[in-house]
């Protein structure tokens, strides 16, 4: 899914910050509502049923540790236009935690779903709607946070300037964090490294396209296999490396990411199929927009 995801993304953006598990969150709950041709659509993007979907997110959920953190919330217009499906609250609350919210939907909730989603990620998403339209009746959010610091952190005589060069050719002044790590990483088309945060529970992991290659064409080119099979297989041996230290934020509305993937229907009013959701009055339940949002820092301490 990832890997997919990063490539549909790739056709249109110069520089992505994506979290593949977020949106799975978001996506997973809401499949829990779709049926018929609308969950098949949507397992097939993920890669796997539904049932599998929730377990390992909830298992995911179980094992992070201090450094990370994930919440999931629904949001319900209170109406007695839209009635919820108390099986597809039950599910969300067994496998995602979800806390369950019934609000006005007016200037009110929007105040509120922004304001738990800067909590949820220690501020560093201020916001992420900017307007509830008046045919909105669910908000299904997810909200990640990690920090950690380098378990090896960069002294400052090892941060200088230099010249990083952009996949279009571009060159650019950065603050270069240089050091040795042990595990180096070596694949088609890449070599790269991954660098542990204090504790190793975690690592960043950094790949670098072969210069004959390119970025297009390694992005075009990994697959989930062969990317699980070289963390996996990270060589425990010295790598002399140099990392621009970084910030960057990225916002994206990802409904046509996700039709290209092949989830088409639960974007049409016509075709989606959210029975197993709810019941409206309104009209037939479907997904208006998937909203997306992220930031990371990338320093000589940590991220």
């Amino acid at each position: 899914f990832a890997l997919s995801l990063l490539r549909s993304e790739r056709a249109g953006e110069t520089g992505l910050l994506l979290s593949p598990v977020s949106i799975l969150n978001a996506l997973g709950m809401t499949a829990n509502g779709a049926e018929g041709e609308t969950l098949a659509q949507m397992e097939s993007v993920f890669g796997l049923d539904t049932g599998a979907l929730n377990g390992a997110l909830s298992a995911l959920a179980a094992s992070l540790g201090d450094e990370a953190q994930a919440a999931n919330s629904l949001w319900i217009r209170d109406t007695d236009d839209f009635t919820v499906s108390e099986d597809f609250l039950s599910v969300c609350g067994e496998y995602y935690d979800a806390g369950v919210f019934t609000e006005p939907f007016d200037d009110s909730t929007l105040r509120a779903i922004n304001s738990w989603v800067s909590e949820q990620t220690g501020g560093l998403i201020g916001e992420i709607l900017d307007e509830i339209p008046p045919d909105a009746v669910m908000y299904l959010v997810n909200a990640i946070g990690f920090s950690a610091d380098w378990e090896s952190i960069y002294r400052e005589d090892q941060v200088r300037q230099g010249v990083f060069t952009t996949s279009g050719g571009e060159e650019l002044q950065a603050d270069f964090m240089y050091g040795e790590e042990s595990l180096y990483l070596e694949g088609e088309g890449f070599t790269g490294f991954m660098k542990p945060y204090e504790g190793g529970r975690y690592a960043f992991a950094a790949l670098l396209p072969d210069e004959d290659i390119g970025l297009d064409a390694l992005v075009a080119s990994l697959t989930g296999e062969t990317l699980a099979a070289a963390l996996a297989g990270a060589e425990s041996t010295t790598v002399e490396t140099a990392m621009p230290s970084f910030s960057s934020e990225f916002e994206k509305e990802l409904r046509e990411t996700l039709e290209a993937m092949g989830m088409t229907d639960a974007f049409d009013a016509a075709t989606a199929d959210f029975t197993g959701m709810g019941r409206s009055t309104l009209g037939n339940i479907y997904v208006s927009r998937v909203l997306h949002k992220t930031f990371i820092d990338v320093t000589p301490l940590g991220t």
